[in-house]
């Protein structure tokens, strides 16, 4: 019953909590993460954890990202999983046309980034989009984003770990929204 070697002790059913894609584009003032391709179980659940700390409104992911479910998610979660909204999706590109019609403006992490993250105002309805770990967006994805942005990096690092960067620009949203 357990994927652990010392598992808790503890067992139970729960319903899944379902959602849909238009609750979490009608939410007030939305703060979204968009995830393509995402295949760490432990950076999902991370960023699920993570976003709800910085108050995120709602989670989108591409159906080859990795299974939401998977006990490593859930760990990883510690909760928040049964907190944060979340809905799969076919077409991403599709998605970003939609909430571009409600006003959510789209902002690409991505390495061809100009400006600095800590430059834009996220105050108004905003959604995140990050890569897969080692392929970052895909050049379609990305180009359906309203701005690219960077994250500064110092040293020879050509990038970071998906986690620690949608922790970056989640917490700037929060930080500008508080």
């Amino acid at each position: 019953m357990s994927d652990t070697q010392t598992p808790q002790g503890i067992l139970t059913v729960l319903r899944q909590p379902e959602y849909s894609l238009e609750q979490l584009l009608n939410a007030e003032n939305p703060l979204l993460v968009v995830l393509e391709n995402l295949q760490d179980p432990g950076n999902l659940g991370t960023i699920i954890r993570t976003g709800e700390g910085a108050g995120i409104t709602g989670v989108i992911m591409s159906r080859q990202t990795v299974d939401i479910y998977n006990p490593k998610v859930i760990r990883a979660t510690m909760g928040s999983i049964y907190r944060v909204p979340f809905v799969y999706v076919e077409d991403l590109q599709e998605t970003l046309t939609r909430m571009h019609e409600k006003g959510i403006y789209t902002y690409a992490a991505h390495l061809q980034g100009e400006t600095y993250y800590d430059s834009f105002s996220f105050k108004e309805p905003t959604a995140f989009l990050i890569g897969n770990e080692g392929n970052g967006l895909s050049r379609e994805v990305a180009d359906s984003a309203r701005q690219y942005l960077k994250i500064p990096m110092e040293g020879q690092v050509e990038s970071l770990n998906a986690a620690i960067a949608t922790a970056l620009l989640m917490y700037e949203a929060h930080r500008q929204r508080r």
